[in-house]
């Protein structure tokens, strides 16, 4: 095979990875049972080489997922020992600190072998609605309550399931069909990689996957050092505070642009919060390389070359480098800010490249319903566990407005209302876009949300909110305006906390908005057309038209007039 030709082989190998690695985790959303992967594609699947090195991920998934997957193979490897991996196994854990960051997410790693030979390992990780312990949330006081602990080890053995590992996680958790369930999509996703992988070797005459492996990794890494030899040799720092649980913290950072590698260091970062929103340092690595991945090199696919350029650090035992026990069940409350704050210091170095402050973390709540006690409860009542994902408003970005209702910086999905409602006792009374939420600039923050949930008759629930940005909103960026904080209360106008779990007695529904994201450049920017656009579509008042954008009353009147008639202006 000439030079020529072993590239352009090499270029399909590299693409066919990738669909390989996609249709590993769209079998993973159509057979997982929670629907925090059914339903909100929280999870990842990624093809490794013998080293350990990431090669290809999912299209499908989250960076926070992926990108700390991409570290927990080499883990694998170390604890199984190279001398115990043999065809046909498979292998799990949960661990924080070797996983992806929370008991909640389980990773499974499978060698694959070809002709006898290991040639490489598939992996993907899952969030999982229920491991035991006090529930997700972030009540906990260290990583002992917040659930079941799997170390890294053998759940299949040469083609053999360790029965007596199946029953203690049935025996600890409050859901054990549904989590015996993800458990067994995981194996099969990460089968059905490997025939696909086996099925290209076999088409492409490969013994191994070393000569696929060096055109990524080398291409990758030569790609991505050239984008990072093109910026300015520079460094500047970035801050933000956000709510936290019972006190605000500080995330500190100061990114520095060399050469050859962009190291961002959190430095002055707040100590840990004796509350479960900690983050193991894997989670913030996660996220920092992340934000500067798509500044910098979008179009790169991710691996573990393309990554490596990207350093992080931070003190051991502040809240982005959370050692053990510390709790950390709500760690992504913490990692999804990551990216703001690293964006903060970055368009400082290259103006004009990143966008405004969104809603950063996911607006999360779980629901633990269960029969009324204040009054004997009907024989249909029930207890269920009822996880749902929703999102904030998106920053607004130089040049286009905020994504509306949209996870940034996770990628998850919300979830729609009616597989909510599936899978529980639970009512949603009201989902709907929050108008005038995001932050007024030339570009427009993105809207949050409203919602209302309850129980059915003759239930009582516990709600552990998962929120932030209660008391300190989405900032806008070169002059643009606040997005819209977080608020949440019983519909009596009894308060609530934006995290940890509360009481909701029976007939009393939660209250809920979300945070919208922060604008872009000057409200006085703002094209005319885009600001009749806006209140044509319940994005904004007429109010805010008027006093924030300068919309005339008689464009208003106009505007009106059309809506009347069913047309956009």
């Amino acid at each position: 095979m000439t030079q020529d030709r072993s590239q352009v082989a090499y270029q399909v190998m590299w693409n066919r990875l990738i669909s390989v690695v996609e249709e590993q985790a769209q079998a993973l959303v159509r057979t997982a049972f929670s629907t925090s992967v059914r339903e909100a594609g929280d999870l990842s699947a990624g093809v490794y080489d013998t080293q350990g090195r990431m090669l290809a991920q999912a299209v499908t998934g989250t960076p926070g997922h992926v990108n700390a997957m991409a570290d927990a193979v080499p883990h694998f490897i170390r604890r199984i020992g190279r001398d115990n991996i043999h065809a046909g196994d498979v292998y799990i854990t949960n661990d924080p600190w070797e996983g992806t960051g929370h008991l909640h997410d389980i990773t499974m790693v499978t060698p694959t072998f070809h002709r006898g030979a290991l040639v490489g390992f598939f992996a993907c990780t899952a969030h999982v609605v229920d491991i035991g312990g006090r529930g997700f949330g972030a009540d906990g006081a260290s990583v002992y309550e917040e659930g079941l602990y799997l170390p890294i080890m053998k759940f299949v053995d040469q083609g053999t399931v360790d029965q007596t590992l199946t029953r203690i996680i049935r025996g600890n958790v409050r859901e054990p069909d549904q989590l015996i369930g993800d458990i067994y999509a995981l194996v099969t996703c990460n089968e059905i990689g490997q025939r696909r992988l086996i099925e290209m070797m076999e088409e492409f005459a490969l013994t191994d996957l070393d000569g696929i492996a060096n055109f990524i990794l080398d291409n990758s890494r030569r790609a991505t050092l050239e984008r990072i030899a093109a910026l300015p040799r520079a460094s500047a720092t970035g801050e933000m505070t956000v709510d936290g649980f019972a006190t605000p913290i500080t995330l500190k950072v100061r990114v520095t642009v060399e050469e050859d590698r962009i190291v961002t260091d959190f430095d002055g970062t707040s100590g840990l919060d004796p509350k479960g929103i900690n983050c193991p340092m894997v989670y913030t690595k996660a996220y920092a390389c992340y934000a500067l991945k798509i500044a910098v090199a979008p179009d790169i696919p991710n691996n573990a070359a393309s990554l490596a350029p990207f350093e992080v650090t931070a003190p051991q035992n502040t809240i982005v480098n959370a050692l053990h026990p510390a709790p950390v069940a709500l760690r992504h409350i913490v990692g999804h800010f990551v990216p703001d704050v690293v964006f903060d210091a970055f368009d400082k170095i290259v103006p004009g490249l990143v966008p405004a402050e969104g809603a950063g973390c996911l607006c999360n709540f779980q629901v633990s319903l269960r029969p009324r006690t204040d009054i004997p409860a009907p024989a249909s009542a029930r207890r269920a566990e009822v996880l749902t994902f929703n999102s904030g408003g998106s920053g607004a970005r130089p040049d286009h407005d905020g994504l509306n209702a949209t996870a940034f910086p996770s990628g998850v999905m919300t979830m729609p209302i009616e597989a909510t409602e599936h899978a529980g006792p639970v009512i949603i009374w009201r989902k709907e876009l929050r108008s005038g939420s995001g932050g007024a600039g030339r570009m427009r923050g993105g809207l949050g949300q409203h919602m209302e949930v309850g129980a059915m008759p003759g239930h009582e629930f516990d709600l552990s909110a998962m929120f932030d940005r209660g008391q300190h909103p989405a900032r806008g960026r070169r002059g643009g305006d606040d997005g819209a904080p977080t608020t949440i209360a019983q519909d009596d106008g009894t308060p609530m906390r934006v995290k940890g779990k509360q009481f909701v007695p029976h007939g009393r529904k939660v209250v809920m908005a979300f945070p919208g994201g922060g604008g872009y450049g000057l409200p006085s920017e703002r094209g005319l057309a885009s600001v009749k656009r806006d209140l044509a579509r319940g994005y904004i008042d007429a109010q805010t038209a008027q006093k924030v954008y300068g919309l005339t009353p008689e464009d208003t009147d106009e505007v009106m007039r059309a809506i009347a008639r069913g047309e956009e202006p």
